[in-house]
């Protein structure tokens, strides 16, 4: 499975909208699942798409039925435009964009030359401004001025359980992190910061990061040889949103999806504050093993 995100926010309006698309292999070809919701009004639409292509190499992929032909969703680093129906159309033009650094590893690090992980993840464009539209249910809105975050992920299988979040602040900064059970008691998180132009990662080897997730609430700290970083989040009324079984062509509703959480950031040089922002705006997930 090889999963994209694509995230636009509004502080101002208290907008947040969400695409994703994931895509899998299964005995007889490559599929997708593709998904779009809103905040506020709880708004979800999603389909499977029965063919698709992803771009290994890149933030890339497309998604169509292979009985209409039309796309359901089409995405890059510099646009995206989803179709599920009336009612649930998205087009976005991606500007002044802020990607990853070139850099050996991505968000998760030396981690990623791990064989055999569940899941693997990056943060692909860590901002960009927003020119477009989307229709929600009986709503169409303008997009302009949003905010834009995008990601991938990939992996054999996802874990029983997980945890994921994201949060853009003033000044391009920004807060983002994935974790999950490796199974037994074994747990990994990873925990990204941009702050000042400066793009910093806390992943084992190089840090040490530890999470406590759940009732509602986010809790992770990281700490390295001359940084640490809290966050802290809690939820509220989150959308379901499905999680595909790649060999069986379906997905399940098990992902606790926050379209509205609220963020806290700490990140410390030494004992020096150099970031201390809160989002109401953020995006929190727990994935859950008991959903079906």
């Amino acid at each position: 499975m090889e999963g994209y995100y694509w995230r636009f926010t509004d502080p101002a309006s208290g907008r947040c909208v969400v695409a994703l698309c994931g895509v899998c292999r299964a005995p007889d070809g490559i599929w997708a699942v593709v998904a779009l919701a809103g905040h506020p009004g709880g708004f979800v639409r999603w389909a499977n798409a029965s063919c698709a292509r992803a771009d290994a190499d890149a933030l890339g992929v497309v998604a169509w039925d292979e009985a209409g032909g039309a796309a359901l969703l089409r995405g890059s680093a510099r646009r995206l435009a989803v179709d599920l129906g009336p009612g649930a159309r998205l087009e976005a033009v991606l500007e002044g964009r802020a990607e990853w650094p070139r850099r050996v590893w991505g968000g998760l690090g030396p981690a990623q030359a791990v064989p055999g992980l569940p899941q693997y993840w990056h943060p692909w464009l860590l901002r960009a401004r927003v020119r477009g539209d989307a229709v929600l249910g009986g709503e169409t809105f303008a997009l302009d001025g949003f905010g834009a975050y995008a990601e991938k992920n990939w992996g054999a299988r996802f874990p029983g359980e997980w945890w994921w979040g994201h949060a853009g602040f003033g000044n391009g900064a920004l807060a983002a992190f994935a974790g999950g059970r490796l199974g037994g008691p074994l747990a990994a998180s990873a925990v990204v910061v941009r702050a000042g132009g400066e793009v910093l990662r806390f992943t084992p080897p190089s840090a040490l990061v530890t999470a406590d997730v759940g009732a509602g609430e986010w809790r992770l700290r990281g700490r390295s040889p001359r940084w640490s970083v809290l966050l802290e989040g809690e939820g509220a009324a989150p959308h379901i949103l499905p999680v595909p079984v790649p060999a069986e062509r379906r997905a399940v509703m098990r992902s606790e999806h926050h379209l509205g959480g609220r963020l806290r950031v700490v990140l410390r040089r030494g004992r020096r504050v150099v970031l201390r922002e809160e989002s109401a705006l953020a995006g929190l997930e727990l994935g859950t093993p008991g959903r079906g």
